[in-house]
């Protein structure tokens, strides 16, 4: 916790876990509403990284979307922060994976991320700003395991701490 001059904790903790939680969960809605109306296409970009086998590849892809944003949303109400955040922290470690993977492997696939997938000639280039990209949004949803209480959350309303006063 942050501490003023007054030797008080300080209250930016809560405007961090706010900002923290608004840009995750808008990157997941962004991405599982891309992918949502067309499952094909998700199931595609899956199958692009050639980690997963052909049944498994189209559950994943026919489901991230839809876990995407159900998460997303999480995130951004502030419902069942913590959870979400481990969660969101889990699929960025496992995307992470799936990237640097492909890199090593020399294949060159459009991630998928945010729709789209299948060949791009431009990927070897893009791997690492993907890479960093998400090990940024890895490290909000870290913030947001260790700190989840944060401004206008539900969280707050629906489990209430009596015992601070706050």
């Amino acid at each position: 916790m942050l501490v003023d001059g007054s030797g008080r904790r300080g209250d930016y903790q809560p405007w961090i876990g706010l900002v923290a939680r608004l840009v995750v969960g808008v990157v997941w809605i962004w991405a599982g509403a891309t992918k949502v109306t067309e499952p094909v296409a998700s199931v595609q970009a899956v199958r692009a990284y050639q980690l997963l086998p052909g049944e498994l590849a189209e559950v994943v892809g026919r489901l991230l979307p839809a876990v995407e944003l159900v998460l997303g949303l999480a995130l951004v109400l502030g419902v069942l922060t913590r959870l979400s955040a481990v969660l969101s922290g889990l699929l960025f470690v496992a995307f992470i994976i799936g990237i640097a993977s492909a890199w090593a492997r020399g294949l060159e696939i459009d991630c998928g991320c945010f729709g789209g997938g299948g060949y791009d000639p431009d990927a070897a280039f893009k791997y690492p700003w993907e890479i960093a990209r998400d090990v940024l949004f890895l490290a909000l949803s870290a913030y947001l395991v260790v700190w989840p209480r944060s401004k206008w959350a539900l969280d707050s309303v629906l489990f209430r701490r009596t015992s601070t006063g706050e």
